[in-house]
């Protein structure tokens, strides 16, 4: 009896954040989805399932959509960049390893708002994108790059881009050398060496810095508000919009609900493919 106690003053401290700060916060916004707003905002405690129904109306199902895709494409670029990034950093000695991380994650070191401030002032008319442009010859005028779904991504990209390379590098940096050297002195080259032994053992790794990319680049609303100027709406905005302008309670409790379900749904599945992988080999 007393073993089966021991972990519980480690875990308390634990469990008592998860009660406050997740599970309250997401049993509060579940109980408010089945009730009506009030005529002037805030909450009628009036049953309701109307919350649910208004999810499936075509304009709040293309926004859904929508912040789906961007975030997928988001997720997939960065996955394609990080993943050389996270490959090359493993490869350099610890000295030089450490100041490549340093610099991945330098960006995280200065505000939000300025580093997307800073995007307005690269990607407007008269910025230094579109003067770099003009002075190498590449175009004769301005191209409209600001207040595009093209630049929302590409602030998305930038904000995100190192919680991807994170995850791939503790991945990567985790295997065996001696796995790749024995496929190397069985006769394979080292593109197929790549291919057999360093991909399939760094997918975990790259699963979950997809999901660490996904979720946040989804539910991001100040990005698609100032690069995309609130042209491009995603749920985010959404979420934020019915709370402070609509003040509709009930429904931005039922979105932000919906994004938590999301979320759940994406960890569930990562779960899923990750133990299927490290099992699959063992059971072979």
């Amino acid at each position: 009896m007393r073993r089966g106690l021991a972990p519980v003053p480690f875990l308390a401290p634990g469990m008592i954040y998860l009660i406050l700060f997740m599970a309250l916060p997401v049993g509060l916004l579940a109980f408010y989805t089945f009730f009506k707003r009030g005529r002037f905002g805030g909450i009628v405690f009036e049953f309701t399932l109307d919350n649910w129904v208004k999810l499936f109306e075509p304009l709040y199902v293309s926004v859904i959509l929508q912040s789906i895709v961007l975030a997928g494409i988001v997720t997939l670029l960065a996955l394609l960049i990080g993943y050389p990034m996270a490959y090359a950093i493993a490869g350099l000695s610890p000295k030089w390893r450490t100041v490549a991380l340093i610099a991945v994650v330098l960006p995280f070191w200065t505000n939000f708002l300025i580093r997307t401030y800073a995007w307005i002032l690269l990607l407007n008319n008269a910025g230094w994108v579109n003067q770099w442009l003009q002075g190498l010859g590449i175009t004769d005028a301005p191209i409209s790059m600001l207040y595009t779904p093209q630049a929302i991504v590409v602030g998305l990209l930038y904000m995100y881009l190192p919680l991807m390379v994170l995850p791939l590098y503790a991945s990567l940096q985790q295997l065996d050398p001696s796995l790749r050297e024995a496929a190397t002195n069985l006769g394979a080259t080292p593109w197929r060496a790549f291919r057999t032994v360093t991909l399939p053992l760094s997918i975990p790794g790259a699963l979950t810095g997809c999901i660490f990319v996904f979720v946040p680049a989804m539910s991001n609303f100040v990005i698609p508000e100032l690069i995309g100027g609130g042209k491009t709406i995603m749920v985010g905005n959404l979420v934020r919009d019915q709370f402070f302008e609509a003040r509709d309670w009930p429904f931005g409790a039922t979105l932000a609900l919906l994004l938590t379900i999301l979320l759940v749904i994406v960890i569930v599945v990562q779960t899923a493919v990750s133990r299927r992988l490290t099992e699959g080999p063992r059971r072979g």
